[in-house]
């Protein structure tokens, strides 16, 4: 299995990197790669006969771009395994030279790559993963922290570092697992990079999006200025995951104790999210308490400022008032002889203030009677309305009333058996109309004699006014 194993060199420019990537490919196409336990088994496809199975049941066993899918699933999980259990046993916080770590990526670059549709630039054809990468930013806000600091790493000048860039940056913020969750569930925006029967787009890409979830166990701090992501050449190095039967033993011993770990490990990077949730909480109420205390100690500098103001005011007012009072004593004790005249002027002035306020009295004494006037009119003009409305009404009544006697007088006139009876309520009709007529004049003398009074009041109120005037 040795000579089938590639190895991790540093390769010579442009011919090695084409006949590079052209090697992973026939590693992914001629051989079956499946899990035995926990190792790796290889298996070239000319020597067995392809049986579906590890397969799912509704896929051709022959068809070369699902066994690259599954074979890209089982080095998915044999790496994110052995990165566990390696980062576990190591027990320190990982950087960018661990082997594990290295392969990892690689595993995932190689995940990404399945099913990229090229697209033509003006260098030619492009195939990268990091537009899909960029479209985190929009479905979750979070990753548009990432994204931000990719676009602004310096060294980095192709697609493909700022994907490579992108997927270290999550996993040292332990969002790796969410973010491709969130990418692989919205397949309508991923068929515009990748072809349909990619591994993103089928169930092997949500099998490992759920396995990444075992990576928030682990702590790693990449540095990324440094390292040169645009060049690297992303070799599975498989020797890494062959079976070896002491380290199966040992590791099947260690099994318990790992579970352990990774149950504890679990539970304190819950406990760390709570209380870190609760601290950000906390710290927002303290950055709302300390702008509304600087609110407030603004206000107190201002309201200082206006005190200071307002005494300044005040010792000026105290000042020019003493000035003041000085110089009416000096005019006092030097105009004693003008005393008569201040005398004289005062006298004057108090009688005019008096005819003054004697005035203001009268004035108000005739705006209170023309109010009055203005109300009594309004009151008269209510009485007239109500006693037009009351002959109106009467007059409805006269006329309803010498209907009804015509009416009568008619059916006097027809029947002569009750002749005598209705000339009697005649007789009463009469009377009544009498009255009706009798009350009608004297409402109309009362009617005269409020116009009288209101042409009079009229007026007493024009004179009133030609006297203000």
């Amino acid at each position: 299995m040795s000579d089938l194993t590639p190895q991790s060199e540093t390769p010579t420019p442009t011919t090695d990197k084409i006949t590079q990537a052209a090697r992973e490919t026939i590693y992914l196409c001629n051989f079956r790669v499946s899990v035995d336990g926990e190792w790796l088994c290889l298996r070239e496809l000319n020597d067995i006969s392809l049986t579906p199975d590890p397969e799912p049941a509704h896929e051709d066993p022959k068809d070369p771009i699902a066994i690259e899918r599954l074979n890209l699933m089982n080095m998915a999980k044999l790496s994110i395994k052995g990165l566990i259990e390696s980062a576990l046993n190591l027990g320190r916080t990982l950087d960018s030279d661990y082997a594990p770590l290295q392969q990892f990526f690689v595993v995932m670059e190689h995940c990404l790559k399945h099913g990229l549709k090229t697209k033509k630039t003006f260098l030619g054809q492009n195939k990268s993963f990091w537009g899909a990468l960029e479209l985190v930013e929009k479905l979750t806000p979070e990753a548009g922290e990432i994204t931000a600091s990719v676009k602004d790493l310096p060294g980095l000048k192709t697609p493909l570092g700022r994907g490579r860039a992108w997927l270290r940056l999550a996993l040292m913020q332990k969002k790796l697992s969410d973010y491709m969750k969130t990418i692989i569930n919205r397949k309508d925006l991923l068929n515009e990079f990748y072809e349909p029967n990619a591994l993103m787009m089928e169930e092997e890409g949500a099998v490992i999006a759920g396995l990444l979830v075992g990576l928030n166990v682990i702590d790693a701090n990449l540095c990324m200025k440094g390292e040169d992501l645009d060049s690297q050449v992303g070799v599975i190095d498989f020797s890494m995951y062959l079976k070896d039967g002491g380290h199966s033993s040992k590791s099947a011993e260690g099994d318990g104790q790992i579970t352990a770990i990774l149950d504890q490990k679990n539970y304190v990077e819950e406990l760390n999210r709570h209380l870190s949730a609760s601290v950000n909480n906390l710290q927002a109420k303290v950055d709302a308490l300390e702008k509304s205390n600087t609110k407030l100690t603004e206000e107190l500098a201002v309201a200082n400022n206006r005190i200071i103001t307002l005494q300044e005011d005040v010792e000026r007012v105290k000042e020019e008032s003493s000035y003041q009072l000085e110089s009416r004593k000096a005019l006092r004790s030097d105009s004693a002889a003008d005393g008569q005249a201040l005398g004289e002027t005062r006298k004057q002035l108090k009688e005019e203030t008096l005819l003054r306020l004697d005035v203001e009295k009268e004035l108000e004494v005739q705006i209170g009677m023309k109010q009055e006037m203005e109300l009594s009119m309004k009151m008269l003009e209510k009485d007239i309305c109500e006693k037009q409305d009351a002959l109106v009404e009467l007059r409805q009544q006269l006329e309803d009333l010498r209907t009804i006697n015509q009416q009568l007088s008619h059916k006097s006139q027809s029947t002569d058996a009750g002749s005598k009876q209705k000339s009697e309520v005649i007789a009463r009709l009469e009377e009544k109309i009498n009255q009706m007529s009798g009350t009608i004049k004297q409402l109309e003398t009362s009617e005269k004699h409020l116009v009288k009074q209101a042409r009079h009041l009229n007026s007493s109120a024009g004179k009133l006014l030609q006297q203000q005037q």
